[in-house]
Parts: structure tokens; C-alpha cells; sequence
């Protein structure tokens, strides 16, 4: 019986007894044996990604993009796997398995939300793994599909390890070889992948970082060196010009922190997926399901995601900074709030409201426990520390949480600041959530279509009815009241928005002309007091001048919130990643590649400098102030 030892060339495993032309066939064929599984990684890859193996076959054969690259990189790593794992070819098992569960995971993502895979989507993988049991009781099919393909693979995959260990065993030379060959190449790989940098290299190997537009950045680079550009991100760094000077160059418009003598209540509330189904091209609903909700409505939110990430439209609300500025796939909450930041809540706060959060799910999800105590929320109400609240479908009812809101609301004696997150109406919007539904729609889009409008729009009515009944109490209240409404994103309706013409995609573009993204953008707001009623003609704004909207309404002044966004909102009432609209409605697409204007310069430095800088103009635009000075300026009692 022969040992297996080392093979000649180039350190690849042969059995010592073989002869010299042997070895060298033995070892071409190894390596012949892992370029061709590189090469079958990347084609199956591309293809769940993209959705078409002719797609995946065309990035394979362009040589004008990084495929070679790719396939380079799965080597190398199959060879180092290799040497771990001393067995050749082993390493296929454990590095297919997570390629291809990323690429499937990847496709999902962007059928569902229009963005392909990033790093970042790891920090929330428990949402996602919370939320299948919704999915799958809204689609037990494919639920079932999903589970019986993932216990085959299993099962497959355990089988095929078992037997792997009949495979020709690696000698601790011919380990040394591949790790000396693996290791060195994929760290120069992982050091091209700097976007922020030029690269020679990278140039020449088609390597093209796009990271103004993710779906061109994957389209042209493949999922490995796309998901690799990506990794970068997550290190946010200054922008040019970032220094205590520039800082103070910049004008605080209002010198010090107002509040009204008034101090009214304020309950801010973000409904899940609130948006107008009647805008649907060719479809009739019956009755009009968010009739009061129009009749009261100020205006749009611009939002800057789609069917979904609303811990990002949340983060820009509250605190009044923007996705704009931060990389793209970013999740704030999870990634940058790691201590104390700035927010409506806090400034309220330390004016001597009650500041409270609520949302009917665990606070861990998108990190809004960590997150709301950062920002200075005093309590945060949820699934944990309340009473399980009535369920609509199979999610936390609208009015079981309007119920908590007005009760709690009602029971401070102090001022109130309230924040809440609906539930009721997140996805999937699959026929008959709603046994007793009340909706009737009609439309040639299809069955499937039909039901999928029914039941989001069976939510609708309830958000409708809730909005209804929140401001009816808000009128018959003493104390001064102000409710602001607002959706977070569009819903996730798939399939629905083509059939009906609404939509070229299941989901929203991210380049367009400012008509159709603002088409594919826009939620309904509403911005109404007990006082003065609904504000009107607001516009479409984007939800980072939301605090703006709610200090202006509540008769307060601040050096940031009214101050520095007052004077951005005189120029801009849309900043999206790429498309600004100006106070007329004028548009600047594509506007991150041109000269940024210096008012945007100035929002990118201050939000930079509080969220990750020295925080050198953070006292003035953000002064702390622990205890009530009253003063009597123009009018305006002074905290």
C-alpha cells in the first residue's frame, strides 16, 4: 500500500510511489479539478443572483469584466480551505454552501426590496430569521418548498462530507504550499478592494467599484468582488475638508434653544407600509380605504428606502440627518448609533417632556432598544414590557396600539413626546389575511393581483380608522396636541405593481427622473394640531426635515432642527442619494457626481462630525441643556 505524500508540482498531493510524468499529471489534474469547480461556483452564483443563465454565461465570457477575478479568488480560497481541511477537495463543501446561499439570499433580497446583498445584511439577520414564520404562514408553498429544499441539501451535503473522507489525504508540505500560495494572493486581493483608492491592479483585472449605483456595481463585478467593494463601507470616513475650522465656519442660524411656552403633547407616528393604494393604475377599491387620511393629509414623505429598511427612514426622522451621506447599504441603527446622539427626543427631553418610543415587537429588533436609549427616549414600550396587544391578522392591531398611545399620552402629567411604530401592516400581502375583510377591488391584473391589493388594502382602512380616532381624541384633549402621520415606504407588493402597470419591476428604481422616483417614493404625511388643525401644502419632503416640521408646529427653535434645517429646507426638500428637489419642485438628478453645493457640504461635515467625528460643532448645534433656565426673549419663553 502506498502513502500519500506531497506531489512535486506544485506542492499538490500525489502518492510517493508515483513516477515523475505521474506526479505532474496527478497534481495538473488537482489543479485542473479545483479551477473547474471556481469556474462552476461562479456560473451557479451569477445565476441565482441574476436570475438567467445566460446572463451568468455573458459575465463569464466578458472580457471586460472581472470573471477571470472571480474565478482567481475561489481558487485561491479553495486552496487555502484545502489545507485546513487536509483533504482535497473538501473545501468545495464548505465554500459552495455559503456562495450559493448568498447569491439565493441576494436574489431574494432584490426581488423583494430592489437591492442586491451586503455586508451589512448580516447585522440583521435575525429580523429575517424572526419574520419566516410570518412569510411562510402567508405562503405555506413556498414555505414548504423552501424547508424541503434546504433538508435535501442538508442531508446531501452531510452525505457528501462523510464520504469526502475518502479522499486523497495533504501533507503538511503540500498544506504549507497552498496556504503560502492562497494566503498572500487573497490578502493583495482584499487590499484592491479600497473603492476610496486607486488600483492599478484592480484596473487591470476589470474591476470597476460603482458605488453610486449597487445594481450596476454587481451587474459589472460579480457577486464575490461587488459584496467585496461593499465591505469597505462599513468605515465611514471624513469628508474632504473635515476640521475644526470648517466646523466653525459654519453658521448656526438660530444662537440658542427655544420652546414654546405652550409645551404641546407631541405623538409622532410612523405607520408600517402606509401608502395610497388607489394610485394603482386600473384598479377600482371599494370603499376608498384611506379617505379620512386624504382629506387630512399635508403632504408626502420622500422616503429613501422601498417595500422595506425602515429603521432607516426612522433614523432620519428622529435625528434629522440623512442616508444621503452615509454608505450605501448602510443600516445606522445597527451599525453607527453605538453611543449618545442627538435627536428630537433628546432635545425634548431635556426641555422637561416625557419622552417615550413604542412598537408592538421585541426591542431588539433593528437594534431599537440600544437605539432609543442613545437617542434619549426616556421608556420604550415594547413586546416585552406591555400587555400583548389585540392582533389584527397575525401582527399587533393599529388600534390596539392607537389604544396604548392615547393611554399612555393621557396618563403624563408632564408634556409627552411619543413615538411609535405600527405593525399591523407589514408584509407579505398575501388573499384573505383578513377573514372579514370589508374591501371590494376590481381589476385586470389577475387574481393573484387582486387579492394581494385586498388584503394590504383591508390594512389600509385600519390605519385609516386609527388615524381617525387618534385625532378625534387629539380634538376633545386640553392640553395642547400635535400628531404627525406618516408612512415609512412603499409596501412590498411584488408581481402586483407589474401586473398592474405601476411599476416596469417588482420594486423601485434608484436612478430615474425625479417624476417616477417621487412616483415610487412618495407616502402619505400628516401634520395636524388640535389648535390650528391639518397643516397644508407641505409638499414632498424627505423625512430628515421632519424634526424641522414638528418644532416649527410646536413653536420651538433650535440651532440644528429649525436652525441649520431651516435654512437647507429654503433650498432643498427632497435629499435622496441621487436626486435633490428644490423648494419649486426643480430637480438635480445625479447630483453626488457633480460640484456639491456648499449647503450640502455643510449637512454631509455636521452629521459626519456627530456621528463619527471629534464632535467639534456639536455644542453649538447641539447644545446640552440639563436644567430649565426660563427667560423671557420677544415673546418666547427660553429653556
Amino acid at each position: 500500500m502506498s502513502r500519500i505524500a506531497d506531489p512535486v508540482v506544485p506542492g499538490l498531493t500525489v502518492t510517493s510511489s508515483l513516477s515523475g510524468p505521474r506526479k505532474l499529471a496527478h497534481g495538473l489534474a488537482y489543479a485542473a479539478a479545483i479551477v473547474a469547480a471556481a469556474v462552476t461556483l461562479t456560473f451557479l452564483m451569477e445565476t441565482i443572483l441574476r436570475g438567467s443563465a445566460g446572463e451568468a454565461f455573458g459575465f463569464l465570457t466578458d472580457p471586460a469584466r472581472p470573471a477571470f477575478a472571480t474565478i482567481a479568488a475561489i481558487t485561491l480560497a479553495l486552496l487555502g480551505l484545502d489545507a485546513f481541511t487536509r483533504r482535497q477537495g473538501q473545501s468545495v463543501l464548505l465554500l459552495a454552501p455559503v456562495l450559493l446561499v448568498l447569491a439565493w439570499v441576494g436574489s431574494q433580497k432584490q426581488f423583494y426590496l430592489g437591492d442586491p446583498p451586503y455586508p451589512t445584511d448580516f447585522l440583521y439577520a435575525r429580523q429575517i430569521v424572526e419574520l419566516l414564520p410570518l412569510m411562510v404562514a402567508e405562503r405555506p408553498a413556498t414555505g414548504a418548498l423552501i424547508v424541503a429544499s434546504f433538508a435535501a441539501a442538508s442531508i446531501a451535503l452531510a452525505i457528501m462530507w462523510f464520504r469526502s473522507r475518502m479522499l486523497p489525504a495533504t501533507s503538511g508540505m503540500g498544506r504549507i504550499v497552498r496556504l503560502a500560495l492562497a494566503v498572500p494572493l487573497l490578502v493583495l486581493f482584499a487590499m484592491q478592494m479600497d473603492y476610496a483608492r486607486h488600483s492599478s491592479l484592480r484596473s487591470a483585472l476589470n474591476i470597476e467599484p460603482m458605488m453610486w449605483d449597487q445594481a450596476a456595481n454587481y451587474r459589472h463585478n460579480g457577486l464575490v468582488m461587488a459584496f467585496a467593494l461593499n465591505v469597505p463601507m462599513a468605515n465611514v470616513s471624513p469628508p474632504a475638508g473635515y476640521s475644526p475650522a470648517s466646523m466653525a465656519a459654519i453658521q448656526a442660524p438660530a444662537p440658542a434653544a427655544y420652546t414654546s411656552p405652550r409645551r404641546p403633547d407631541i405623538v409622532m407616528v410612523m405607520s408600517e407600509a402606509l401608502w395610497d393604494p388607489t394610485r394603482l393604475p386600473g384598479v377600482t377599491i371599494t370603499p376608498d380605504p384611506l379617505a379620512f387620511t386624504r382629506s387630512m393629509q399635508s403632504g408626502h414623505i420622500f422616503s429613501p428606502e422601498f417595500g422595506g429598511m425602515t429603521a432607516n427612514v426612522e433614523f432620519e426622522a428622529l435625528t434629522g440627518f440623512s442616508n444621503a451621506f452615509l454608505p450605501y447599504g448602510s443600516i445606522p441603527y445597527q451599525q453607527y448609533v453605538r453611543g449618545e446622539m442627538p435627536s428630537l427626543a433628546s432635545f425634548l427631553s431635556q426641555k422637561g417632556y416625557t419622552t417615550l418610543a413604542m412598537h408592538p415587537f421585541q426591542s431588539w429588533f433593528w437594534n431599537r432598544g440600544n437605539v432609543y436609549e442613545a437617542f434619549g427616549f426616556d421608556r420604550f414600550l415594547s413586546e416585552e414590557n406591555i400587555e400583548p396587544l389585540a392582533k389584527r391578522g397575525r401582527l399587533a392591531s393599529d388600534a390596539a396600539l392607537t389604544d396604548l398611545i392615547m393611554k399612555e399620552v393621557d396618563a403624563s402629567v408632564e408634556p409627552v413626546f411619543a413615538f411609535a411604530v405600527t405593525l399591523q401592516n407589514h408584509g407579505p400581502y398575501e388573499a384573505n389575511r383578513y377573514p372579514d375583510d370589508r374591501i371590494t377591488v376590481a381589476t385586470g391584473a389577475g387574481e393573484a393581483a387582486r387579492g394581494a391589493i385586498g388584503s394590504f388594502s383591508e390594512g389600509m382602512m385600519d390605519s385609516d380608522r386609527s388615524l381617525a380616532r387618534l385625532l378625534e381624541w387629539a380634538e376633545n384633549r386640553e392640553r395642547e396636541t400635535i400628531v404627525v402621520f406618516f408612512g415609512d415606504h412603499l409596501p412590498p407588493l411584488g408581481q402586483t405593481y407589474v401586473a398592474t402597470g405601476f411599476m416596469e419591476r417588482t420594486v423601485s428604481n434608484r436612478f430615474g427622473s425625479a417624476a417616477k422616483l417621487t412616483r415610487e417614493r412618495e407616502t402619505p404625511l400628516v401634520i395636524w394640531s388640535n389648535r390650528t388643525g391639518p397643516m397644508k401644502q407641505a409638499g414632498t419632503l424627505s423625512p430628515a426635515f421632519l424634526p424641522l416640521h414638528v418644532l416649527q408646529a410646536a413653536g420651538m427653535e433650535h440651532p440644528y432642527y429649525t436652525g441649520f434645517l431651516g435654512t437647507a429646507y429654503d433650498r432643498w426638500h427632497v435629499i435622496d442619494r441621487h436626486l435633490l428637489v428644490d423648494k419649486n419642485g426643480s430637480p438635480t438628478e445625479g447630483w453626488s457626481h457633480a460640484v456639491i453645493d456648499p449647503l450640502l457640504r455643510d449637512y454631509r461635515l455636521i452629521q459626519y462630525d456627530v456621528m463619527f467625528g471629534a464632535r467639534h460643532g456639536a455644542e453649538r448645534f447641539f447644545p446640552r441643556i440639563e436644567a430649565p433656565l426660563i427667560a423671557q426673549q420677544h415673546g418666547r419663553t427660553a429653556y
